[in-house]
């Protein structure tokens, strides 16, 4: 039996950056990065927003693609796309992410463009999230990409219930879910209650981390700063793993780790420990 096919999703090969930086960019090379992560036996990559702006200033979307496909990787993922829904006139729109994000994927062809919402507490509207995500969808599919939301217990859209709810609603082929088992968990939402959400074909993406089963902080604090390598927490990796096995889903897997600790670490020792994590678990 062959390993399981892994990516390094693009906080987990970051090195010293975190969401609460600003910029986040990383400040490992990004062809030291994308050797390291081939070297340590995944099948692709992920990168932020941050991380595209300074490679289309300096080596470009088509040396980039070049350098990932040389290394032997053969997955990619983008992100992050908030406040999708407020038209290019309203105030905090994200229309200029939105463009760098498509501008990347011409070139780069990612598997998905991941996406969020925004900070706040649940929408009690997920009607009106439904004809903007699919017009999304219907600009990822020009652009040859598809567009997975990503749920986030301290967002708008709080539950992969909620989410799926919302990708039900939009109807579009190009329009699915990434989840992450962090968001699962500390959502509060149960494998029964998961099943009954996801249908095969809204699932794009999986990301396996672990946590503590007390948070520490806030919620975004907590998803920031202490998640665990897979195995060392108190999540079910393993029924949610079979879960998601048994409804079709064969990865390739995420691994998103996220913590102080594991950031001051060198990227190949961090790259290792996380895949050698989510191996015991798969």
């Amino acid at each position: 039996m062959t390993d399981p096919r892994l990516v390094a999703t693009a906080w987990t090969s970051a090195g010293d950056t975190s969401p609460m930086r600003m910029p986040a960019t990383s400040l490992v090379p990004i062809a030291e990065r994308v050797a390291a992560i081939a070297d340590s036996g995944y099948v692709g990559l992920g990168l932020i927003t941050d991380d595209l702006l300074a490679v289309r200033d300096s080596l470009g979307f088509a040396g980039l693609r070049d350098l990932i496909y040389s290394a032997g990787l053969t997955h990619i993922e983008i992100e992050l796309l908030e406040r999708w829904w407020l038209p290019r006139t309203a105030l905090g729109n994200s229309y200029d992410v939105r463009a760098l994000l498509f501008e990347a994927a011409d070139v780069l062809q990612p598997a998905f463009i991941r996406i969020g919402s925004e900070l706040g507490p649940r929408t009690g509207r997920p009607e009106a999230l439904a004809a903007p995500l699919r017009e999304l969808g219907d600009q990822a599919a020009e652009h040859g990409t598809r567009i997975a939301m990503e749920t986030m217990p301290f967002s708008i859209v709080s539950t992969v219930p909620l989410g799926a709810e919302i990708v039900a609603a939009a109807g579009h082929p190009a329009v699915g879910l990434l989840v992450d088992a962090w968001h699962v968990f500390r959502a509060g939402t149960s494998l029964d209650q998961l099943r009954a959400a996801l249908t095969p074909e809204m699932i794009f993406g999986v990301e396996l981390d672990d946590a503590s089963a007390v948070w520490s902080g806030s919620l975004f604090e907590d998803t920031v700063n202490n998640r665990l390598l897979c195995g060392e927490g108190s999540f079910d990796l393993h029924g949610l793993v079979a879960l998601l096995r048994d409804l079709g889903f064969d990865g390739p897997w995420g691994v998103e780790i996220l913590s102080e600790s594991f950031r001051a670490l060198p990227v190949r020792e961090a790259l290792k420990l996380a895949a050698d994590s989510a191996y015991s678990v798969l």
